[in-house]
């Protein structure tokens, strides 16, 4: 978005969201992902853990558009470790969930959207 746009302040869905509530007419697209995290454990805070331990953040990537003006939002869904499968399984759930509360949202606002899960 421009500064004279006047939509630069647009930086979250919920923005988006009370825009369309407004009357504007918005679009949005989005991208799922997951980004491999690597987090660092103090060694002296426990003896049996390795230094590093592998994590993950579900993301989902919208691109709002309003008028001519496109936005690009970055969301965290859940921020978990690479460790168990069962608890990948789980997160995944809990981001999903998370994900389909703010599809509800965008729909309600009627801002179109094709919606994909993790």
């Amino acid at each position: 978005m421009t500064e004279t746009s006047g939509k630069s302040e647009l930086a979250r869905i919920e923005d988006f969201i009370a825009l369309a509530l407004k009357g504007e007419k918005v679009t949005a697209s989005v991208v799922l992902r997951e980004q491999s995290v690597i987090q660092k454990v103090h060694h002296q805070q426990t003896e049996d853990m390795d230094n590093e331990l592998d994590m993950y953040i579900l993301i989902g990537d919208f691109t709002f558009v309003v008028g001519a003006d496109e936005k690009k939002i970055s969301k965290s869904y859940v921020f978990g470790s690479k460790e168990s499968t069962s608890d990948l399984k789980i997160n995944k759930n809990i981001a999903n969930a998370r994900l389909k509360a703010d599809y509800k949202r965008l729909r309600e606002a009627k801002i179109k959207l094709t919606e994909k899960l993790f």
